[in-house]
């Protein structure tokens, strides 16, 4: 063969190679609409019998979870996680539907509403110890701010009392012997509210996300079970061309493994590998000084180390083309736990929230302390927004929380 024969050879697969790659969707062409941080689960947070028996767990079971979507978008996408499982995870089937009446936790479904899910044109997947899994596209169009239905059956359950899920769930999933994928309605269903596997809900779109890094004060806690009034929803309301992720979770810290890995160590799993992520809020920093030792060397330490690490999560950020507002450390005063009677700890907390102010390191800062703090006894929180333990928010709070962030971080 001649060398024009050559040449003409190779620009025909370069034209065809060209071809497939304009045809394949762009990564941002896909964005999380929903997120959920993948947790070890603790003992007591495992599925209750006869869902946990003899080393397997959710054998011949149907669970079913809902979400509630950010950013709107048409087809959509399921991700289920095995990050923390000590064996496969079998996933059997798995369809997405309408929740009844659009309430969230809800154990029934629009009659005739299920698409059936299926993972690279199978009906189930075969998820392996630490990875994820993404299910094909599923034509269904997603509005923002609406819950969602995703049911999944396990045949034989996995086998490993070590499984992957997210406790903080603040919404109810319900468990059922046998297969009920397309079912209406799951009577005698076994309520729980954990969400288990389910990591990510995306839809195709041509929108942006924000992620958010946190703790239980993002999670949620002192929110109202199904009422979707967490900061991160209240925010999301606002900014419905926005997708707002959460990936927080109760007791997670920024420098050690809490309840979940640390946030240095979680970064690049939780933020940097979502795609279309151009913002990232942190707000943690509570768990590493409450629960640092209340010596004047120890909280030396944890401050300096808290600065430390804020500035890594803005680098690497950074390298990533994604802003990051950092948000102030929010009061913990009298709290039975974390506050001291030298005020150590809250000499910490103000230390470290002078950084972020000042600093000039973040793009913006969120000023969260400033908004739910009592003017009177700054170092506690406004009475109205306490949930009674002098640390995590009710919805007034978190409210506040929501209001207090500014539309123009989020304008182009």
């Amino acid at each position: 063969m001649n060398r024009r024969s050559l040449l003409s050879l190779g620009a025909a697969a370069a034209a065809s190679a060209a071809t497939i790659h304009h045809n394949r969707p762009r990564p941002r062409d896909w964005l999380h609409t929903w997120v959920s941080m993948p947790q070890l689960t603790e003992p007591g947070n495992m599925p209750p019998a006869p869902f946990n028996a003899d080393g397997v767990v959710l054998a011949d079971a149907t669970l079913r979870q809902t979400v509630h979507t950010s950013i709107a978008g048409s087809s959509v996408r399921v991700r289920f996680s095995n990050a923390f499982g000590g064996a496969v995870l079998p996933i059997t089937g798995v369809t997405v539907a309408l929740p009844l009446d659009g309430r969230a936790g809800a154990s029934a479904i629009v009659p005739g509403s299920a698409r059936v899910v299926t993972f690279s044109g199978r009906p189930g997947a075969s998820v392996p110890v630490g990875a994820q899994v993404v299910s094909d596209p599923i034509d269904l169009d997603v509005p923002a701010l609406t819950n969602l239905t995703v049911t999944a059956y396990l045949a034989t359950g996995q086998a490993s009392a070590a499984i992957t899920s997210h406790p903080g769930s603040r919404t109810t999933s319900h468990l059922l012997r046998g297969e009920h994928l397309a079912a209406a309605e799951l009577p005698g269903a076994t309520p729980v509210d954990h969400w288990y596997f389910l990591s990510g809900v995306e839809v195709r779109t041509a929108g942006t996300a924000t992620v958010v890094l946190g703790d239980s004060l993002t999670d949620g806690r002192g929110s109202t079970t199904n009422g979707n009034d967490r900061w991160p929803d209240r925010l999301k309301a606002r900014l419905r061309h926005v997708a707002v992720l959460n990936q927080a979770a109760g007791g997670n810290r920024v420098l050690q493994d809490g309840l979940g890995p640390n946030a240095l160590g979680r970064l690049d799993r939780d933020v940097l590998a979502l795609g279309g992520a151009d913002r990232l809020i942190v707000f943690e920093g509570v768990n590493d000084i409450g629960t640092a030792v209340a010596t004047v060397d120890a909280q030396r330490q944890v401050g300096e180390d808290l600065v430390a690490a804020f500035d890594q999560i803005v680098t690497r950020a950074h390298a990533r083309g994604i802003e990051v507002y950092g948000a102030t450390v929010t009061p913990f005063g009298g709290n039975t736990n974390y506050d001291d009677a030298d005020g150590l700890r809250e000499g910490t907390r103000r230390t470290v929230n002078d950084w972020i102010r000042r600093s000039g390191r973040f793009d913006a800062v969120l000023d969260f302390d400033a908004a739910v703090r009592d003017p009177i006894g700054r170092r506690r929180l406004l009475p109205a927004y306490d949930t009674g333990d002098r640390l995590h928010l009710n919805p007034a709070g978190y409210q506040a929380i929501a209001d207090s962030v500014p539309d123009r971080l989020f304008r182009r």
